[in-house]
């Protein structure tokens, strides 16, 4: 019986040696070694398969360890011998060691934040416009992006590209290459330098200064917003007291594409709606 099980140990297919690769006579090991036969030696000269195999494996079961913190998280209050026990590293009495206090408390006396000067103020009243030279605006009518017969509005000028996305509280049109315009063009933006308006009105042309809040502005540039989220239009909004005096007219919903010429009495009812 022991020489049975010996001689199926020592089969042929299991001590066969290794197969040559190349024309050098390398060597590569066997993959299937058989496991009783340990005390062997391999084809390479290792003193086991058992070696041969552990410089072959990538991971081992026995080399998994559980993912440990480099600093152990300190416990409070678990006793004398701990060193944070009874007072858990309070000290003794006072208010700190009884309760917590807000960000920047310094015991009762003036803090940092009261004791440092002030400098400078937000003005909550400010205007950010987006300005647009009457030259980019002689460019892209010669270029056939804008139609010169139709009113030029804030949406007309997003649209080519004039004026970028990040449009705050509308459109300033600035006199930059104003001897470009040879040509009455027809214009609604929110603010006009004196001489943009002088140079497109010597054209034969108009500008208007239009008032949008944020919610009307969104509606004249992106009313496609409004349809995706089923939403109806704003109605246009007045201009509050502090911007009466500076715009000619409310801003019209959605885009206009006429001009209405305004006067001083047409002027005061649409501001008194």
């Amino acid at each position: 019986m022991i020489r049975s099980k010996l001689s199926s140990l020592l089969s042929p297919h299991l001590l066969r040696p290794a197969t040559p690769i190349n024309s050098t006579r390398q060597f590569i090991p066997s993959l299937r070694p058989p496991s009783p036969l340990q005390h062997l030696t391999n084809p390479r000269g290792g003193s086991s398969w058992g070696e041969v195999f552990r410089s072959y494996s990538l991971l081992s079961l026995n080399d998994l360890r559980d993912k440990q913190p480099k600093k152990q998280k300190k416990r409070k209050g678990r006793g004398i011998g701990s060193g944070l026990g009874k007072t858990a590293g309070r000290g003794h009495k006072g208010q700190k060691a009884r309760g917590t206090m807000k960000y920047g408390f310094e015991g009762g006396q003036t803090p940092m934040r009261r004791r440092l000067p002030k400098r400078g103020f937000k003005n909550p009243f400010s205007l950010t416009f987006q300005p647009v030279g009457l030259g980019k605006i002689a460019k892209l009518i010669n270029a056939g992006k804008i139609d010169s017969s139709e009113l030029i509005t804030m949406k007309t000028l997003k649209d080519v590209g004039a004026i970028g996305k990040q449009i705050k509280d509308g459109v300033r049109l600035m006199g930059r290459g104003a001897e470009q315009i040879q040509w009455p063009i027809h214009l609604e933006v929110s603010r006009v330098t004196v001489r943009a308006k002088e140079a497109v009105e010597a054209a034969g042309g108009s500008v208007q200064k239009v008032y949008y809040n944020k919610l009307g502005l969104k509606a004249l540039i992106k009313p496609e917003w409004f349809e995706k989220k089923g939403r109806l239009l704003p109605k246009p909004a007045r201009p509050p007291p502090k911007q009466g005096d500076k715009v000619d007219s409310i801003g019209r919903l959605p885009a206009p594409t006429k001009p209405i010429p305004f006067i001083a009495v047409e002027k005061e009812e649409a501001l008194s709606i």
